[in-house]
């Protein structure tokens, strides 16, 4: 067990995440959807993801899912919805949970939508009304979620169809790029680790208290703490280097290559490529 003030802050950092789940609360009116996006329009970040189709970042926000690219943040076909949940699952495949917008029609909660042309569309998989993940995963063909409702963490190989794994009191989870069985989740105890796909969790002693994780196609790990210090490994149960710092409270993080790591803090999308030393803003002042 760690010790009780880094759990609690951990629970502080989980429940900020969450502050902007609403069920179709007072949102910002919609932009012409051509210009420029500020840091105060895009509000609290629960995602980012890289669509592989043109190498746009884009962010899953209390307000909508903003592409980022140039210097500048467009809110996505003037949609304003909150995306509690965000990942991209291939070349504009995009996956999402979260909540409608005002005057938008549907239960308070989305259950796993899906995009197939970059978010400019969304149409409703499977359970409508009975989940909102705050924390997506496609990998090895499966969808990994953690359903906020229920505290389960679910997965699906048909996206309609769902197997429970665990109720484990889990902030976020990874999946290994080379192991479907293989996860990661943070946990007010610390960095746990499952290899049974995410039915039973160890503790891994050896790492640092995290919030968000993330790991990445060429195996790198990388981790932010609830202070927004960032870590990154090799392996689950290797050392655990500190990299660098974001500057702010952590909202999300996508870990691209060993290099290239993205994150979320102060209600900005930030962008490292010595794997996590440095971070700049994504977005032009």
């Amino acid at each position: 067990m760690k010790k009780s003030a880094p759990a609690l802050t951990l629970a502080a950092v989980a429940l900020a995440a969450t502050a902007g789940c609403s069920a179709g609360g007072s949102d910002p009116k919609p932009g012409t959807g051509s210009g420029g996006a500020t840091t105060a329009e895009m509000g609290h970040i629960h995602g980012i993801g890289v669509d592989p189709h043109d190498g746009a970042v884009y962010a899953g926000t209390h307000h909508g899912l903003f592409r980022i690219a140039d210097g500048s943040a467009t809110r996505v076909a003037d949609r304003v919805q909150d995306f509690m949940g965000f990942t991209v699952a291939g070349p504009e495949h995009f996956l999402a949970s979260g909540h409608p917008g005002e005057g938008q029609d549907g239960p308070g909660s989305l259950g796993l939508i899906e995009s197939t042309d970059a978010g400019q569309t969304w149409h409703g998989l499977s359970l409508s009304g009975e989940a909102d993940f705050h924390s997506l995963e496609y990998r090895h063909g499966r969808v990994y979620g953690l359903n906020s409702v229920t505290g389960q963490l679910l997965v699906s190989t048909d996206m309609t169809s769902w197997q429970e794994l665990s109720r484990a009191p889990i902030a976020d989870f990874a999946v290994s790029p080379t192991d479907a069985d293989l996860l990661i989740a943070t946990t007010q105890e610390g960095l746990a680790r499952s290899s049974d796909g995410g039915r039973a969790f160890e503790v891994v002693a050896s790492a640092p208290l995290m919030v968000f994780v993330g790991w990445a196609e060429d195996g790198t790990l990388a981790g932010v703490t609830p202070e927004g210090v960032v870590y990154a490994a090799d392996d689950p149960t290797g050392e655990w280097s500190e990299r660098g710092s974001l500057g702010g409270q952590p909202e999300a993080l996508t870990v691209q290559s060993s290099d290239e790591i993205y994150a979320a803090a102060n209600g900005a999308v930030l962008l490292s490529t010595d794997g996590g030393r440095t971070f700049g803003p994504t977005l032009e002042e």
